[in-house]
This record gives structure tokens, C-alpha cells and sequence, in this order.
């Protein structure tokens, strides 16, 4: 690099080390930028699926809120369809980052069908619920709404089954780590927020939600069942790779020739696959 110019007593900057220095507070800017605004990033629902009106709930559902931060979050309760018992085991579940538990209302029948009961669980600020997401609020939403169902006189609080997809595989993961389960499954989800910042050029530091759900798989004993699609251009179908084998306990599947919003790409034949897994585990009889 040159040396310094000096005229008329003023030392003027060579052209390129000015470039590389505006390039770097261009850089510094976006990073911060990123820093402040990373959860709208994260939580896209919270702005586009606001005050939607509730969809007519399925047969039996309950609808329920708990309090974070002193504003209301919904969930959803689905009974088992028929006569299954005193007390159901229960599948929690929480959705992606541009989804709403509406999404869902149909798509746990099999599992009604079967003696489960399901919870849909909101994340603050989507659809009907108040408040900002974050990695404290969701985990708080989760864990709260957990203990509000595991009460319930017809849950089997012994056996409660977490399911997250995308994003909701970070809610999962977060109540994995703070209330028991029997077992845990994660469709289309990463290893942890930090490793989805390098499609942003930024370090992973500065992600203040990290979501770290490979150390959460990591801790987990009980089974985890992992499902991924190779054509996934979200979360890379490595990153599913990676989950599974860190869990102790941990059983992949493969849907071929499926990207990231059409997996599982038949949620009934998913949910009788999962049946089948959750009776070879001996979590259910």
C-alpha cells in the first residue's frame, strides 16, 4: 500500500485504503442492522400473520392461553377422537417461523384417531397472540403452556411426545431441555441458529436467539426421530444429517425429492409411520 500524500498540509488517503474503508463501515452498518432487526428474520409470522381470525376448531378442541410477559399466547388442546382411555399421551407441537397453528387444526387426525392428543402451541406476536418472539419468550411459551397441559386430568403427563418442524424444532428442542419427554421429533430443522448466519456473511456471535438444538440433541436420551428432505434450500438437509447423529438415541428418515415446506410430504402417512416408530420404541402400546 502507498504511503501517505501530504499537500498543502493535509495528508490525503489513497483511493484504495478510502474504498476498504468505506466498504468496512458498509459492512459494520449491515452487520448492526442485522444485530437489531435478526428476529424479524427469524419470526417472519410475527409481522405478515397478525390478527388472523381463528378457523372453526376441531371436533372437541380447546382453546387455551398462557401469559409471557404478561400478554396472552394461544394453543390449542385436540382430544383423541373416540374412546381411548383415562389419560392420552400427548404430542406437542410447534410450527415454522411463517406458519400458524390454523395450518395444523387437520393434520394430526391420525394421531386423534390413534388415542393421542395434540397440542398446537402459538409463538408470541403470531396470528392471535401478543408480544415479541424470541428464543426467552418462545421457550417460556412452551415450557408455561407445557405445564398447563401436563395438569390436565386426561393427559398422561408420563408421556408426552415434542414435535417441531423448522423453526418449531428450536421450540421443541428448548422445552426438550426443560420439561421431560419420551421422545422428540424434528422435521426440517437446523442444528442451531448460529450456523445459518453464514448465508448472511456475518459471525455467529452476533445471533442473540441461538437456538442450539444439536446441544440440546446431544443431552436428549430418549429417542429422536429426524426428518429431512434432500432438496431442501432452507435449512440444508446436512444440517438433519448432523442432528441425528449427534442424538444418542437417534433415527433418520429420508424423503426423497422433497425441499423444505413439503416435508413431511403426506402429514397422515407420516403420522401413521410414526405410530409405527413410537411402538417399536415402546413409548406407546
Amino acid at each position: 500500500m502507498r504511503d501517505l500524500v501530504t499537500m498543502n498540509g493535509m495528508t490525503l488517503i489513497p483511493p484504495a485504503l478510502a474504498l476498504l474503508a468505506i466498504l468496512i463501515g458498509l459492512y459494520l452498518l449491515y452487520a448492526a442492522c442485522l444485530y437489531a432487526f435478526q428476529h424479524a428474520l427469524m419470526f417472519p409470522g410475527a409481522r405478515t400473520l397478525h390478527g388472523i381470525e381463528p378457523p372453526d376448531l376441531p371436533e372437541g378442541a380447546e382453546r387455551f392461553r398462557v401469559a409471557v410477559d404478561d400478554k396472552p399466547v394461544e394453543g390449542w388442546f385436540l382430544p383423541p377422537v373416540g374412546e381411548h382411555g383415562e389419560k392420552s399421551p400427548l404430542v406437542i407441537f410447534a410450527h415454522g417461523n411463517a406458519e400458524l397453528i390454523d395450518f395444523f387444526k387437520d393434520r394430526f387426525q391420525t394421531f386423534r384417531e390413534n388415542g393421542l392428543a395434540v397440542a398446537l402451541i402459538s409463538y408470541p406476536g403470531f396470528g392471535r397472540s401478543k408480544g415479541s418472539p424470541s428464543e426467552r419468550t418462545v421457550a417460556d411459551t412452551f415450557t408455561k403452556a407445557y405445564d398447563v397441559l401436563a395438569d390436565r386430568a386426561d393427559v398422561d403427563a408420563e408421556n408426552i411426545i415434542l414435535i417441531g418442524r423448522s423453526m418449531g424444532g428450536g421450540a421443541a428442542c428448548l422445552l426438550a431441555d426443560r420439561r421431560p419427554s419420551t421422545a422428540l421429533v424434528l422435521i426440517s430443522t437446523y442444528q442451531s441458529m448460529r450456523t445459518m448466519t453464514g448465508r448472511f456473511g456475518v459471525p455467529g456471535f452476533l445471533v442473540r436467539s441461538p437456538l442450539d438444538n444439536i446441544s440440546a440433541v446431544r443431552e436428549y436420551t430418549n429417542p429422536v426421530l429426524i426428518l429431512h428432505g434432500p432438496e431442501d434450500r432452507v435449512i440444508p438437509y446436512r444440517q438433519g444429517l448432523a442432528l441425528s447423529e449427534a442424538a444418542p438415541d437417534g433415527t433418520f428418515w429420508t424423503y426423497e425429492n422433497v425441499a423444505h415446506v413439503d416435508c413431511p410430504p403426506d402429514w397422515d402417512a407420516f403420522c401413521v409411520r410414526a405410530i409405527g416408530f413410537f411402538k417399536e420404541c415402546g413409548i406407546l402400546p
